[in-house]
């Protein structure tokens, strides 16, 4: 006599998952489940997907040619600088190289020194390890602040685009325009839930030789983390108090409340 099936029966979880209500509020990677010994399929895809995209951040060619033309389009004068280290191999490997001018770019400085005047201000965009950062967000974060600028007499030195550039190379740009301040705009470390963000770095009396004691941090600049007009509006903090102070650094703090998202439209009409 043949015996009856077996008949089996899946186990549904019915409780509902904790960490959903959780997860609205951040990309970072939490709660994920395992599958046997390891995380589930889908989320060991996403983190490997997040991993490359990292690489390829790091990686990437900053377009300085389509820079150029956005800031044109914004009226803001740039010039294309290059620091020391030849390609992105180098720049990796020797950080120190990135950190000052290649020869060809110092001699054209020294010369528009010559033709301009000092000015109280000098921005740089520079690729650092995200130049696919300093491509999306460092023209709509200049336009932002653009007309805030002009309406408080700051004097602004043309924008330099600098390729392998580091933090510390707008050290010796600043000496080089005497300008009383830097800002040097560039591409963070990526992360594996921001591949895409912009630091912004502010230094009183730029020359050769400043500790990064003595910069000011803006951070994950992006439309995922802080605005453009929010941190047009830190920047601009930052800047009154350290021509007011000419110091920057430690001793600068930036204190500021940030007024909501209406008021800083309001304060910003240009943002993008």
């Amino acid at each position: 006599m043949a015996k009856a099936p077996v008949q089996r029966f899946a186990v549904v979880n019915s409780k509902p998952d904790p960490w959903s209500s959780l997860r609205r509020f951040t990309s970072a990677r939490i709660g994920l489940g395992r599958a046997g010994g390891s995380i589930p399929t889908q989320k060991l895809l996403e983190f490997q997907l997040a991993h490359a995209r990292a690489r390829d951040a790091v990686n990437c060619v900053l377009h300085t040619g389509t820079l150029q033309a956005e800031l044109s389009a914004k009226q803001v004068k740039s010039l294309v600088l290059a620091s020391a280290a030849p390609d992105r191999h180098t720049y990796i490997q020797r950080p120190d190289l990135g950190r000052i001018l290649s020869d060809e770019s110092k001699a054209l400085l020294e010369s528009k020194a010559q033709q301009g005047q000092p000015s109280d201000i000098v921005f740089v965009i520079a690729d650092g390890l995200s130049a696919l950062a300093a491509q999306r967000h460092a023209v709509p974060l200049l336009a932002t602040m653009q007309r805030a600028l002009q309406r408080e007499g700051w004097r602004v030195a043309p924008c330099c685009i600098v390729t392998q550039g580091r933090v510390a190379i707008a050290d010796e740009i600043g000496a080089l325009l005497s300008a009383q301040i830097s800002v040097m705009l560039i591409g963070e470390r990526p992360g594996l839930s921001s591949p895409d963000s912009l630091g912004a770095y502010l230094t009183w009396n730029p020359t050769p030789g400043r500790s990064n004691a003595q910069r000011n941090c803006v951070s994950n600049i992006r439309p995922e983390g802080l605005s453009y007009a929010a941190a047009a509006f830190k920047l601009l903090h930052l800047l009154r108090q350290a021509r007011d102070r000419k110091l920057s650094g430690l001793q600068l703090k930036e204190d500021a409340a940030l007024p909501g998202a209406a008021e800083l439209l309001k304060m910003f009409p240009d943002v993008t």
